[in-house]
């Protein structure tokens, strides 16, 4: 069996004496993708976050790719690809400006940039500042800089925010390509249908705590064809 390519083994997080994460066990595998669901407040961009080395866990271990962040830094930071929730743009670069800085600092060809533009529709706005984008636009850029050097696994902190219908299912469509790449995905979202129709697995976060985790399938034979919808309902009330 393959080994691996997150593992996370009871993962704590306490800030000023307050839980925020608590006790949370994972394994993802090349070519899954896990979604993060929970409400507002749950611990999921703390997780994520924790995930790619920006946070460190108080208790517990991390692992990509069999690498810990406090052993090889540079490695495992190679290993993943990044979409923060929200980022704030340089005032004066252009979408294409600034996924070639991006890419330098991953030592990525230009070819690459203008190959991500095109696959995340920017190309035709390459030349505009980003501070002129939409929301959806800035979260386009975000996901193309998160491909950039080709990570065995993604971390992408709610990435359908702002996106247009057109843009959810054109993230659908990328989501299953890096899929069948083999790279391993995980994404918080507060679109469970998008979950729901990427996703081979699922975990829900209430108050730090992982309340339940499955896959897809699992949760449908459970909650019928309201699925991660019936979990959110039961879970969130």
């Amino acid at each position: 069996m393959a080994e691996p390519v997150l593992k996370l083994t009871n993962v704590r997080k306490t800030i000023n004496k307050q839980p925020i994460v608590k006790g949370v066990d994972l394994e993802l595998y090349p070519g899954q993708v896990m979604a993060l669901c929970g409400g507002n407040g749950a611990g999921k961009s703390t997780l994520l976050r924790m995930i790619v080395g920006s946070s460190q866990p108080t208790e517990g271990s991390i692992e990509a790719c069999g690498l810990q962040w406090r052993a090889d830094r540079m490695r495992y930071a190679a290993s993943v690809g990044y979409m923060p929730d929200d980022y704030v743009f340089g005032q004066a670069l252009s979408a294409r400006e600034t996924l070639t800085f991006w890419a330098k600092l991953r030592s990525v060809p230009p070819s690459r940039v203008q190959e991500l533009l095109h696959k995340v529709g920017l190309a035709e706005v390459q030349q505009k500042p980003v501070t002129s984008f939409s929301k959806g636009m800035r979260q386009r850029l975000l996901f193309a800089q998160a491909l950039l050097g080709d990570p065995p696994l993604l971390v992408l902190d709610e990435p359908t925010n702002g996106l247009d219908p057109y843009w959810l299912q054109s993230f659908v469509h990328l989501i299953e390509e890096v899929k069948r790449e083999g790279r391993a995905v995980i994404f918080s979202t507060h679109h469970l249908q998008v979950a729901e129709s990427v996703a081979d697995r699922a975990m829900f976060l209430r108050n730090g705590e992982l309340v339940r985790q499955g896959s897809i399938d699992e949760f449908r034979e459970h909650y019928g064809p309201k699925g991660l919808d019936g979990a959110f309902t039961e879970f969130m009330a």
